[in-house]
């Protein structure tokens, strides 16, 4: 039974293999013809990619349109929050500029603010005269209203032993405008050239006033500030793309004038460049809106869309040079474009699943969505329009055509009867390729590097212990980085850098952050307000904040006039015909809904204000505020809710932008799993995945020790880092486990050198073309260069570095290979020895 068992287990392996076996035979078969198909037609196959990127281009241009709405972007979708905002909203709909001390808090609406600023060891207060100055200045404004709230101190310093707590001095004021809009078009319209006029003055305003300083913001600040790195990086976009063709025009050149493809490389980028502003073309034609966290798509399409030109490059020169352009174009394809359909697949899928709509921020969704386009329209250009371009040269090559000049190249003869600086431009190496090289592309410098140097140095001993320390040190800091990730809700991240809301945000978090945002505390319930229980209970939930209240107010008049309110008659009725008809107490109105059915009177809802003491985390301190008053309303006999404008971007937001890369990593653990039966050895998925997980928490690690918070333009670096690992680990790995040499040392060189000047190629590419992104004053970008400039490091580190040093002493095991080879060279050995025995030499004796 055991032998019957062992037998059966062992016919089930040979039959999957043979399926995988037939599945990749399958595969390179058809994709042998597709490109045998493209080198028969390279014209058509030229002309309807240019074709569809001329006429998306021209749209493009014309159907450009910019986000105007940076909450839909950037908030998340599904948010408490809004329930909370809407709630609120419906209960208290006042109009803002008739608020008095707090204004309205359901949503931030249309308003004006500015910070005056003293100069060092000043007093805002001994300058109250220019205050006023500033104050009447904008109320001078046309259409300004005549309201405002000036409620907010900072750096304020107290009289000593003070009980009433007097202010000695304070370097800063605060002062806020609100608008009316009643939610109408012509409102908004109105209060947004308001609000520019208000920018324009407070620039003129700074220039009269030196000795104090002045910062500004308005609703529509934020986004303008936001949108503002697109025109900061158009330059820097072009220098970008200068130096990644200058990088892959020198590293796709030879001293050969024939074998040399400086054209392919440059074309190759040229491929990715198109393809791309046919992707944006399309975008805009379903109406979509451009947005500044798009900045990515090109640098991420670049990533991924070299790698197969590079690759299809490295192919086309694996190919035999006695065999026709045609059949050489389709055995670059038969071997390139099974892996590389493989990558642009996860990479749709693991965008496809960030655009799905478990992904809660907009932003997100919508850069997930143009990659999957992107990505597709990249595949649909690399095996038609470069193809056709690989096709063409491969031509030229077969003619003996210069590589540059595109002229016949001489005879040997010639060029030996001519001077040393045209035979270095004119030779086609051919000389020299039967003497040094069995291959006359070996000579290319990368690969020459890779061959004689590099892999022989990697895999020294006495280079592995290094590696590995080297290796404890990178997981170290990875680690360490990882226990510190913090959300970044913080709008101000994604903003240009020297821009008035990151100043004014600057400003406002200096002197303004002892405590926290007004938060709207608002009773949605109908409460018996007069008995103590319920007033113990409030004070409960209300201790430890400032309160403005309208509850604590009456508590205290009622006692200075000594009357006793302790049922519900003369508790409304005090409250009603005595407290809210004092000048000082009328604006509580607003914060009581008093219903009356009958002779019943009822207050049906209510609402305080809360300020709570903070330190200088601000934003952090506030989320887990909120945190943590949200349950009480549910363990209270009170029904509350509280809200405050931030808190649509604070709700759950680290929970929101961790999602997408969790997601993204499940589908591609799926996809590895998936697609088990097409590896022929099992432990190339094992390695793609421990790589890729190493990779990954590396760059989250890392980018968190750099100062990267955790924000939609991080999450969407994180999504592209594990497509971007496995793009480049996943064709070295395949080929190292598959490698039939008969130790792991000579397999990884063999993997290097059939893979290695491709990844060199594109990662050094990728990398130089970041370099410009650098010098955009753009916080937005700044995350883009780290996380990219992070991802790209480490992939190359686990490559040429990592990978070669700990594939040569873990599994898998290359010793059966060694013993085939043993038993075949026996076998071949006792071949030979019986032919000898039977024709033996005719002995002549003398």
């Amino acid at each position: 039974m055991y032998f019957l068992r062992r037998s059966g287990v062992y016919a089930g392996r040979v039959r999957r293999r043979m399926l995988q076996q037939a599945a990749h035979r399958g595969l390179r078969a058809f994709f042998y013809k597709l490109g045998l198909l493209v080198s028969r037609h390279p014209v058509f196959f030229l002309t309807v990619p240019s074709a569809l990127s001329l006429i998306f281009g021209l749209l493009l241009l014309h159907r450009f349109k910019a986000e105007s709405d940076l909450e839909s972007l950037l908030a998340p979708s599904h948010s408490l929050a809004k329930t909370e905002r809407s709630l609120a909203s419906s209960l208290f709909p006042l109009d803002q500029s008739k608020a008095r001390l707090y204004s309205d808090l359901h949503t931030p609406g249309r308003y004006g603010r500015f910070i005056l600023l003293a100069k060092p060891g000043g007093n805002i207060l001994q300058q109250a005269e220019q205050v006023l100055r500033v104050h009447r200045s904008v109320l001078g404004m046309k259409d300004g209203r005549q309201s405002f709230i000036g409620h907010q101190l900072g750096g304020v310093s107290e009289v000593p032993n003070s009980k009433d707590q007097r202010v000695k001095s304070a370097r800063a004021v605060q002062l806020t405008y609100y608008l009316q809009t009643y939610g109408s078009a012509t409102q908004d319209t109105i209060s947004e050239i308001w609000e520019n006029g208000f920018c324009n003055l407070m620039q003129k305003l700074q220039k009269n006033h030196t000795d104090i300083q002045l910062f500004s913001l308005t609703s529509f600040s934020l986004m303008r500030d936001f949108q503002k790195t697109i025109s900061l990086t158009r330059t820097k976009i072009l220098v970008s793309l200068m130096l990644v063709l200058m990088s892959a025009t020198l590293s796709s050149s030879m001293k050969d004038c024939l074998r040399s493809k400086p054209f392919l490389g440059l074309l190759g980028v040229l491929t990715i460049c198109i393809s791309s502003v046919t992707a944006a073309g399309i975008f805009f034609v379903t109406d979509g809106k451009y947005n500044s966290t798009l900045l990515g798509i090109p640098f991420f399409a670049m990533g991924h869309g070299t790698k197969g030109v590079f690759e299809l490059l490295s192919g086309w020169r694996r190919t035999r040079e006695t065999l026709p352009f045609k059949d050489r174009v389709a055995g670059a394809y038969s071997d390139v474009m099974v892996s590389y359909t493989m990558t642009s697949s996860l990479y749709i899928i693991t965008f496809g699943m960030g655009a799905s709509p478990f992904t809660n921020i907009e932003a997100v969704k919508i850069f997930c969505q143009n990659m999957c386009i992107t990505i597709l329209l990249n595949y649909f250009y690399v095996f038609s329009f470069y193809g056709s371009c690989l096709v063409f040269a491969g031509q030229l090559e077969q003619n003996r055509y210069h590589s540059v000049f595109c002229c016949k190249i001489p005879s040997e003869d010639y060029l030996d009867r001519q001077p040393i600086w045209f035979q270095t431009m004119m030779s086609d190496g051919h000389q020299h390729s039967s003497h040094h090289e069995p291959d006359p592309y070996e000579n290319h410098f990368i690969h020459h590097f890779l061959r004689e140097h590099y892999n022989e140095w990697i895999t020294n001993t006495y280079v592995k212990p290094f590696v590995v320390i080297l290796y404890l040190i990178y997981a170290s800091f990875s680690f360490m980085g990882c226990l510190q990730i913090s959300g970044g809700s913080n709008i101000i991240n994604l903003v240009a850098s020297y821009s008035p809301s990151v100043s004014y945000a600057a400003s406002q978090q200096k002197y303004f952050s002892n405590y926290s945002p007004v938060i709207g505390f608002y009773i949605y319930e109908p409460l018996e307000y007069w008995n103590a229980t319920v007033q113990e209970d409030l004070k409960t939930i209300s201790h430890g904040f400032n309160t403005e209240s309208w509850i604590e107010q009456y508590y205290q008049y009622l006692k200075t006039v000594n009357i006793s309110a302790s049922n519900k008659t003369d508790f409304i009725a005090t409250l009603q015909n005595s407290f809210l008809k004092k000048a000082e107490f009328q604006h509580f109105k607003n914060d009581i809904i008093i219903s009356k059915s009958g002779d019943d009177i009822n207050i049906v809802a209510s609402r305080m204000y809360l300020v709570a003491k903070t330190s200088e985390n601000t934003q952090r301190e506030v989320v887990e505020l909120l945190e943590k008053l949200r349950p009480l309303s549910l363990i209270q006999s009170i029904k509350f809710i509280v809200f405050n404008p931030t808190f649509v971007f604070m709700d759950h937001y680290s929970l929101t932008v961790t999602m997408p890369v969790l997601i993204s990593g499940f589908s591609v653990l799926l996809m590895l799993i998936l697609t088990f039966f097409l590896v022929i050895h099992p432990l190339g998925n094992v390695w793609v995945i421990v790589t890729v997980t190493s990779i990954e928490l590396g760059v989250l690690g890392l980018m968190t020790l750099w100062n990267v918070d955790l924000d939609c333009v991080s999450t969407m670096c994180l999504i592209y880092s594990l497509n971007f690992a496995i793009d480049h680990c996943a064709p070295l790995l395949y080929t190292f486990v598959l490698a039939t040499e008969h130790t792991r040392t000579l397999c990884i060189q063999d993997s290097l050198m059939e893979h290695g000047t491709a990844i060199f190629q594109n990662i050094t590419s990728f990398l130089v073309g970041l370099v410009p992104l650098l010098f955009v004053p753009s916080n937005l970008t700044y995350t883009l260069f780290k996380c990219l400039m992070l991802t790209g490091s480490c992939t190359l580190l686990h490559c040429f570095v990592i990978l070669p040093v700990f594939l040569t002493f873990f599994p898998p095991s290359k010793k059966r290979h060694k013993k085939k080879r043993r038993a075949k060279r026996k076998e071949r050995e006792e071949i030979e020895c019986i032919e000898i025995h039977e024709n033996p030499e005719p002995v002549t004796g003398i």
